[in-house]
């Protein structure tokens, strides 16, 4: 783990190589209540089964359960995560109002071949004490993860570190694709992009199914690992998300390519890349 007293190797370095940001390894639990806490956890796993559940339907459904919640309460937690209804809101933080949005580029488009299309997201991640915020880049066409980075605040930094990771290990794609976050519509993280010469797509307002396959990666990571492990604390995450990661690159069997995993379809050669059995999400 990340060693302060190390003369050879900076705390930023030591962070890299551990694929965690350096706000990450500063993590100091959030200070909201073990309710609370245990709130967020029953709303991360519902919101999983149930994407369009506004403030509203979710303090219903925790009444439900035995819990005596109100709206307001709710909705400050699902702000909190960085969930928001799919009718409503994208599910990351709020778009900035002096941001750009760029249009959607993925309408229509056949996507057959890796680096075409690079996507991202951000995902909550409950901890003993507190939470994290995880987000990964994943290449559309293979489903591979290419980076990650765990961080315990929504700022765009970790955002950047993570996309940096993956130009510099795998080229660029074409095209990039994210919701209408404000990390994402950032000056700073559209620079990266643009310095890249790569096209810039963003999902409609509201429509989660426009980076639906990095969804499908959340869902799996935390129905397989995350809420499996229940993390004592943010290094044990890290080393989890880790190991789960891996595996899901290199040897979790994916349907849609017949049995084939994310790097193998990733490392194919033209005339053996496979034709996915799934449609491209609608217009």
């Amino acid at each position: 783990m990340v060693e302060s007293s190390n003369t050879h190797l900076s705390i930023q370095t030591q962070c890299q190589l551990l694929s965690i940001s350096r706000a990450g390894w500063y993590y100091d639990p959030k200070g909201e209540s073990p309710l609370n806490l245990t709130l967020m956890r029953l709303i991360d796993e519902q919101f999983l089964a149930t994407p369009c559940y506004g403030s509203r339907q979710m303090a219903r459904w925790l009444r439900r359960q035995g819990y005596d919640v109100g709206r307001h309460r709710v909705r400050r937690l699902m702000a909190l995560m960085g969930l928001h209804a799919m009718y409503q809101e994208p599910r990351t933080s709020q778009p900035h109002p002096q941001h750009r949005i760029y249009p959607y580029l993925l309408r229509n488009l056949a996507i057959t071949r890796p680096n075409q299309v690079w996507c991202t997201d951000i995902t909550y991640i409950p901890i003993k004490r507190g939470f994290l915020y995880l987000v990964a880049i994943m290449d559309w066409y293979s489903r591979k993860v290419l980076s990650w980075r765990l961080s315990n605040t929504m700022e765009t930094s970790f955002c950047i570190e993570a996309l940096e990771e993956a130009l510099t290990r795998y080229g660029k794609p074409d095209i990039f694709n994210t919701d209408q976050g404000s990390q994402f519509t950032s000056y700073e993280f559209t620079s990266v992009l643009k310095d890249h010469e790569i096209k810039i797509s963003m999902d409609g307002k509201g429509r989660w199914i426009d980076n639906v396959f990095i969804e499908r990666l959340w869902r799996s990571l935390k129905y397989e690992c995350v809420y499996l492990q229940a993390f004592e604390n943010g290094a044990q995450a890290r080393h989890h998300i880790a190991t789960w990661l891996n595996h899901y690159n290199q040897t979790r069997p994916h349907s849609t390519f017949d049995g084939q995993t994310p790097d193998e379809v990733y490392q194919l050669s033209p005339l053996q890349r496979p034709v996915p059995k799934e449609k491209k999400p609608a217009a």
